[in-house]
């Protein structure tokens, strides 16, 4: 078996407490951006923002040419029925 250093490390107390604070801190942001991620509210405002930033990234054109085709089968529908 390996021998084991039983003795212990003498530190500052006021060493000890900046530690501590520091970890304190270090840990409150680290659930504050934890609870950041994971809150629904900001999900869903995360997955707007991305489906608007898409939206605008849509070429005109193409925006365009699916609106000739819908107007086109609109026409068409309102048409047929009008022939029956």
């Amino acid at each position: 078996m390996a021998e084991t250093d039983t003795a212990l490390e003498v530190r500052d107390p006021d060493t000890l407490v900046t530690d501590i604070e520091r970890t304190r801190k270090d840990l409150a942001r680290t659930i504050d951006a934890i609870a950041e991620r994971v809150s629904p509210a900001n999900n869903a405002r995360r997955a707007v923002a991305r489906v608007r930033e898409q939206a605008s990234q849509i070429d005109v054109r193409y925006a365009a040419a699916a609106g000739v085709v819908v107007l086109g089968a609109a026409t068409f529908l309102v048409l047929r029925r009008r022939r029956k």
